[in-house]
């Protein structure tokens, strides 16, 4: 999924640690039309990315974007024997999942 550059002039952006910012990135990396809501992003995936190494970044990374609306938790995994699965809202973008929000010029 493509990441608008205007995303990355926004002060929410701007105010995102750099770990939710890695986090998000690859998130949004692994949503396919139809997927939002069953979106998975182990642990062991997120360790092998450069900022994002230990467990306890990686857990505050997830609850800073739930915190602030950027992701929702849809499944809890872990210790319950599942993947933890994740929705993105959407919140921050112009694209919602298919449609392309409209900017208050009404263009799309």
């Amino acid at each position: 999924m493509a990441v608008e550059r205007r995303l990355f002039h926004t002060k929410e952006w701007a105010a995102l640690p750099p770990p939710e910012k890695i986090l998000y990135l690859h998130v949004k990396a692994r949503y396919i039309p139809g997927n939002n809501g069953k979106i998975a992003m182990p642990y062991t995936a997120m360790r092998r990315i450069e900022g994002c190494k230990s467990s306890r970044t990686i857990s505050m990374a997830f609850a800073g974007l739930i915190e602030k609306g950027w992701l929702e938790r849809e499944q809890l995994g872990g210790l319950y024997r599942k993947i933890n699965t994740y929705k993105l809202t959407f919140k921050y973008d112009n694209y919602d999942g298919g449609n392309i929000n409209k900017d208050k010029r009404g263009k799309g």
